[in-house]
């Protein structure tokens, strides 16, 4: 009998470098991670998602990984994972680490292998060299341009010093692609799988779950034109007009035509491969699918029985704070992923998108990956964005399925806008030439201790991103027992939504509210959530749970409530 635990998870992302520092350099890492597992456990969470530890030249926060069984010294050592690791399991938290398979660093023994052989070799079978186009081999082999923008190819030189092949790399120019065609690759990361599930993980998140597989022949492609960009993946647009639901650039429909590098059916094959791999390790291990595709009933093929566990509800994600949009889309999910035997999961806010305490109420146009600066346009003020984040959090995880939570939105952190120029370090502000701001503003490091230095990130003053002054009064040790803070608010949602088995419950819409209202029932608690500007009138029932104080039997505009039934 198995308990199918990730079926019903809280799960709650940590990013190692900006989670906890034990040593003060201002960079997080492993034993600050150990050192805060009991606040986790407090907050009440099943289960932790690690992104990248590994060796790293850091060209892009640990996305670029140069040795995939090794952890990078600015975190620690594998000594220090098996602590941390050891640490979480005795208090009953589960840990799942990132995966990036999609490519490597140029870094990599394997690429600085393939740098210095000629081509056609066995190294460069390993990664997508190609030669040029032109009479002079000086055009790229195609017309893609990488997520971070600019050109996905590069141009290497040879050994002797002459303008060689080039290299594709769908993101930065120092991730390359793997061949996932080579049996090479698909053996060094079933090695790799091994390693870590021998130490004992409980699981995988798949990077670019999407993007191993490309279109033979790589065709050109041009996406269209008002298609977003995505940090992790390729981004979506949102199409409320239509349906409410977000749809991938270039995966319009199930068996549309789309970008040659996203959504292949051959990764289904890999995915397949790698869950029999699982399947052979005791204890119910998972694979998390990070896979930007649409519409939900495509993603929905991720996670049939014999491939991935679960799938990133990015639909979910990217839809407005809309009762009608929202009715839609959680219809949508729960038909999708219930047709494969698959739970839904729900996340709001992840390490590559603006904070959801900030992103629901920006008023301008804010494409997937873009980022929010000093310049950029619609910035909501800190209270009401709060607010109706509370709001969105609350209704989120009296939803039926998994729920992901990303590090600091239990305590309210918004998006920082204010991080100097020179401050920044994301790839996609530089191959822009700053036009996007990019992810650094949902990255900067946690306030721990208000009136401590770097605000209990670490026990010196030092933060690899500058923390705003606003940090001290949302820090946990100023909301920690505070009756209505956000952190008791997500502390009373986990303890709630166990108590009430609402996770492995089933949800039935009820009628008779307005039209701005999304109110249902999951075993014997009501949702209720009030996206208008008016008042709601309650129904009968003890409140269990409100994201912010209500006034009788009201409901107020851009609140949540749960009732027992």
């Amino acid at each position: 009998m198995t308990s199918e635990w990730w079926r019903t998870a809280a799960i709650y992302q940590i990013y190692p470098r900006s989670f906890a520092d034990a040593n003060g350099d201002g960079m997080g890492d492993l034993a600050g991670i150990t050192a805060r597992l009991g606040a986790l456990q407090e907050l009440g969470i099943d289960a932790i998602w690690l992104s990248p530890f590994y060796t790293s030249p850091q060209r892009d926060a640990g996305y670029d990984v140069a040795d995939y069984c090794d952890v990078d010294p600015r975190f620690g050592t594998l000594a220090d994972f098996d602590v941390m690791l050891a640490e979480a399991h005795d208090r009953g938290i589960r840990v799942i680490v990132d995966l990036v398979p999609n490519h490597s660093s140029d870094e990599h023994e394997w690429f600085q292998a393939a740098l210095a052989a000629p081509a056609g070799s066995a190294e460069r079978a390993r990664y997508l060299f190609r030669d040029g186009g032109g009479p002079d081999g000086d055009e790229p082999p195609n017309n893609w341009e990488s997520v971070f923008g600019g050109p996905a190819w590069t141009r290497v030189l040879e050994s002797d010093g002459t303008p060689g092949q080039w290299y594709l790399h769908l993101f930065d120019s120092s991730q390359p692609d793997f061949d996932w065609t080579n049996e090479d690759v698909r053996e060094e990361f079933r090695r790799i799988l091994r390693f870590w599930l021998d130490r004992g993980v409980d699981g995988f998140r798949v990077d670019v779950a999407h993007g191993l597989v490309k279109a033979e022949g790589l065709p050109d492609y041009t996406p269209p034109a008002d298609a977003g960009s995505m940090g992790g993946a390729g981004g979506l647009t949102t199409d409320a007009a239509a349906s409410g639901v977000p749809l991938e650039p270039g995966i319009s429909d199930e068996n549309g035509d789309g970008a040659p590098y996203w959504g292949q059916d051959g990764v289904h094959e890999i995915y397949r491969d790698w869950r029999a791999l699982l399947e052979e390790y005791p204890g119910e291990r998972i694979l998390a699918a990070e896979a930007w595709v649409d519409p939900l009933p495509r993603i929905a093929k991720w996670v049939r029985p014999d491939e991935m566990h679960q799938a990133f509800n990015f639909a979910y994600l990217e839809t407005p704070w809309d009762a009608a949009a929202l009715r839609r889309v959680i219809d949508a999910s729960l038909e999708a992923f219930a047709a494969v035997g698959a739970p839904s999961t729900w996340v709001l806010s992840n390490h590559d998108v603006v904070r959801h305490a900030t992103r629901l109420s920006v008023t301008a146009e804010n494409p997937q990956g873009h980022g929010l600066g000093p310049r950029s346009a619609g910035l909501p003020s800190y209270e009401p964005g709060l607010r109706r984040a509370r709001a969105a959090t609350a209704l989120m995880l009296g939803l039926p399925g998994s729920s992901y939570l990303y590090q600091g939105e239990e305590l309210g952190l918004p998006e920082v806008i204010h991080l100097p120029d020179e401050a920044r370090q994301d790839p996609t502000w530089f191959r822009t030439d700053g036009e996007r701001y990019g992810r650094d503003g949902c990255r900067v490091p946690l306030p721990w201790e208000g009136s401590e230095p770097s605000y209990g990130f670490g026990p010196s003053a030092a933060s690899w991103l500058p923390q705003p002054e606003q940090w001290a009064a949302l820090a946990r040790d100023a909301q920690r027992g505070v009756e209505g803070s956000t952190l008791s608010m997500y502390q009373e949602a986990l303890r709630s939504r166990r108590a009430h088995a609402m996770a492995a419950g089933s949800l039935s819409w009820l009628d008779g509210f307005d039209e701005s209202v999304v109110a249902f029932r999951n075993g014997d608690v009501v949702v209720v959530a009030n996206t208008g500007l008016a008042t709601v009138e309650l129904p009968a029932g003890e409140v269990l749970l409100a994201s912010s104080a209500l006034s009788d039997r009201s409901l107020p505009a851009d609140t949540t409530a749960w009732l027992r039934a």
